[in-house]
């Protein structure tokens, strides 16, 4: 899949959301919470893992800076000290495509593990 450019990329910190906005017409609001829990980075993704490692306590987490990398990402740095992450645009446009999917997911890991909150 070719990605279409980000036009726009915008943080609501107060609703702690990002939103991406592409050259498709496609726009996404990431929350923070499933940006954190679906890092890029090695921290959450391991080496080779199928799937992220499973995290909890995020759901009040909030991005403090957005650093551009190149004209094709940026990082990411949270309020939990979390800032080895570099989201691409196809990073990031994967997670708004698959966002229900993997909120779902997640959910159920949660649950498997005896870790759903509320």
């Amino acid at each position: 899949m070719n990605t279409p450019s980000l036009t726009e990329l915008r943080l609501e910190r107060a609703r702690r959301v990002l939103v991406c906005e592409f050259a498709d017409g496609q726009s996404f609001e990431l929350d923070c919470e499933y940006l954190r829990t679906h890092s890029p980075s090695a921290e959450v993704r391991g080496h080779g893992l199928s799937e992220p490692k499973l995290l909890t306590g995020k759901q009040q987490v909030n991005i403090e800076a957005i650093e551009p990398i190149g004209s094709y990402a940026v990082a990411l740095r949270f309020d939990d000290g979390h800032d080895t992450g570099i989201y691409a645009w196809d990073f990031l446009y994967r997670l708004g495509r698959d966002m229900e999917t993997n909120k779902r997911r997640y959910r159920e890991r949660l649950a498997e593990a005896g870790l759903l909150e509320g």
